[in-house]
């Protein structure tokens, strides 16, 4: 029985069989080949398993063997690795299911189009196809075998050149001969089992950097870091302000010697700085927008690049006590802010007689990451500075005047302090002052304030940053920022029961009723201080007057209104520079009668000029090494007292 392109049946089957693979193509090879034996006379014995593919094709019809074309294949090197993303399992299966088919086609005409049934249809020879499986055997280095037309093409009549018995020898003799080919290194579980190619002469060495130019780390970081690709043996240093340890490693891409691993060595945190930006820095003189300008827009973005620092201000009336607070923290750093600030400014009134002591303590809590830019002192006003220490060489040479508001000026228990700087291109002024005290005297507070704007001499040799905007009569319109902070003794124009009662009534944080009563909101209202001047809400308690270690106000016979002298307003040349975040008094220090109150602000920072005396990085270094030392004594001393208090615990069964 023959199949409409006159090939026999069973022909066609064994020839399926033996493209498939398996024992059923071996069985069916084996019938085949016994068959053509019987038609042919014993002529067309197939060959044994195991023979070279030169011998089989010894054995098979001269008319064959002249319409094959066998190629060989140069052995190459295999292909540099490719970067690929990492595949999935679904990803994977199907890679493996498309090696199988590709060895599977390599078997077959690479231009069939038909379903894979195994019949022998027209084709013409090509050249071999480049899968990724590679032949196992020296002998199977030829391309796949592809009849011949004259050979297989059918005449008009439906009957083949040759016959359809010799074309069914001939192709169980081809059946046959591949049968045996494929069974030297057999289908192992029904998947081919393919070993790798091994090259006549050893490979060239493979490069180290497996990674194209166009995909280096570092030429992927920074436009500036083009060039490095032309220099991949040099080891550099900081690439880039942007540049970190995450950015190069944390994508998953490739990287070699050009990237993390030689920029790791003397990669900081400090912003790399290059030699020509060194060349053209100048310390003394610069512009608001020069690259190289200490003081310019180029570092200020650096260090803020909000253009915003946070300032704490603080005012506390110490009432002359010899005793300190053992701790400070709650005062100085406060829970609720997450970060501590930039800048801290503290104001004491009737300062304790140890004022060294005082700024110790100071330096003790805020610890290494702040220095003392300046203290000044006038009789029993203090007034300190800190600022962190990263920021100390952005600061203009500090000044400081004094005012006396006293008839006889030798007593120095009222008065006032300024202190004023720049900070890059905003000017600074920090007053602390000690109004006349007494309920009554309104008008005597109001002469302090007056007296203190006229007299207080500043700036002295720092330039003003605007000269069109101040004025001669008033210190406050000479700077960019001002915070007056102090006790200004303005008290509640109500009487003590009163007072007690709304306080009972009325929980801390909603003090309005009281508010009502305080003169220096109404005189604020007015004008007729502190004008230009704000500020924050309060929802605090009064800070004076209470028992000196107790929550009570004053439980004497003088049974002193409470009220809130001690204050901390504010102003700008520059509508919305000062914004407060926080205000608020500390109730856990009762070492005087007075709570103390602080204040914090955000304000904004400008750009100025290097043509301005600066402070060089000028700090107080005696009292900063003291504090430091004094600091990490103490939590040595508390880590011992710990240990001993476990150590004679005494574990008791009853």
């Amino acid at each position: 029985m023959s199949t409409p392109n006159g090939f026999p049946q069973h022909s066609r089957v064994c020839l399926t069989r033996s493209m498939e693979g398996g024992a059923v193509q071996d069985l069916q090879a084996k019938k085949a080949g016994k068959a053509a034996k019987k038609e042919a006379g014993g002529d067309g014995a197939p060959p044994k398993i195991g023979t070279p593919i030169s011998e089989t094709l010894k054995l098979l019809p001269e008319e064959l063997k002249a319409n094959m074309k066998i190629k060989s294949i140069t052995p190459r090197p295999p292909r540099k690795p490719r970067l690929e993303r990492a595949a999935s399992l679904d990803e994977k299966s199907w890679r493996k299911w498309r090696r199988f088919r590709t060895s599977q086609e390599s078997l077959t005409d690479p231009n069939e189009t038909s379903s894979s049934n195994g019949s022998l249809q027209e084709a013409s020879p090509s050249p071999p196809s480049r899968g990724r499986a590679s032949p196992c055997n020296p002998c199977c280095q030829q391309d796949s075998l592809h009849s011949s037309p004259d050979a297989l093409e059918a005449s008009p009549g439906g009957k083949s050149r040759g016959g359809a018995s010799d074309l069914g020898k001939r192709a169980s003799e081809i059946s046959s001969a591949f049968g045996g080919l494929l069974r030297g290194k057999g289908f192992a579980g029904g998947k081919p089992r393919l070993s790798q190619i091994m090259p006549a002469r050893p490979l060239p060495p493979m490069e180290l950097n497996v990674a194209s130019h166009s995909l280096r780390t570092a030429n992927r970081i920074d436009s500036d870091c083009l060039d490095y690709r032309h220099y991949p043996q040099h080891k550099f240093g900081r690439v880039s302000s942007s540049l970190s340890d995450s950015r190069l490693q944390g994508n998953g891409t490739l990287y070699d010697n050009c990237s993390t691993d030689s920029m790791k060595s003397t990669f900081s945190v400090l912003t790399p700085i290059r030699a020509k930006d060194v060349r053209s820095r100048s310390y003394l003189e610069g512009s608001l927008l020069a690259s190289g300008a200490l003081m310019g827009a180029e570092e200020l973005s650096r260090y803020f690049p909000n253009r915003s620092m946070g300032i704490f201000v603080a005012t506390w009336n110490m009432q002359g006590q010899k005793e300190l607070p053992v701790n400070l923290d709650d005062f100085l750093l406060p829970t609720d802010p997450d970060f501590a600030q930039d800048m801290y400014v503290i104001g004491v009134q009737e300062g304790c007689p140890d004022r060294r002591e005082w700024e110790i303590r100071l330096q003790e809590t805020l610890g290494p990451h702040y220095v003392l830019l300046h203290s000044a002192a006038h009789g029993v006003l203090y007034m300190t500075v800190f600022i962190r220490r990263d920021l100390i060489w952005f600061c203009s040479e500090v000044e400081y005047a004094t005012v006396t508001t006293r008839i006889v000026s030798q007593i120095k228990t009222k008065g006032a302090l300024g202190i004023s700087f720049t900070f890059f291109g905003t000017s600074f002024l920090f007053i602390t002052s000690h109004f006349t005290s007494g309920d009554s005297k309104v008008n005597e507070r109001k002469l302090d304030y007056n007296k203190t704007i006229q007299a207080l001499t500043l700036p002295k040799n720092v330039p003003d940053t605007n000269p069109y905007r101040s004025s001669s009569s008033d210190v406050t319109t000479r700077f960019d920022e001002v915070f007056w902070f102090g006790d200004f003794n303005f008290r509640l124009n109500k009487d003590r029961e009163t007072v007690d009662s709304i306080l009972s009534q009325n929980p801390d944080t909603d003090v309005s009723k009281l508010l009502v009563y305080d003169q220096l909101t109404s005189e604020m209202s007015r004008g007729s201080i502190f004008k230009g001047f704000q500020e924050a809400d309060i929802h605090f308690r009064p800070s004076y007057k209470f028992d000196i270690g107790k929550d009570s106000y004053d439980t004497t016979s003088k049974q002193r209104t409470p009220s809130y002298t001690d204050r901390v307003v504010f102003r700008s040349r520059y509508k919305d520079d000062i914004q407060a975040v926080k205000y608020s008094s500390c109730p856990v220090i009762k070492t005087s009668d007075h709570r103390p109150v602080f204040a914090l602000f955000r304000v904004r920072v400008r750009p100025g000029r290097d043509n301005i005396p600066l402070a060089a990085g000028l700090f107080d270094r005696d009292l900063y090494l003291i504090g430091i030392r004094r600091r990490a004594t103490r939590e040595l001393l508390k880590r011992r007292e710990q240990k001993d208090q476990r150590s004679s615990s005494i574990c008791s069964i009853s």
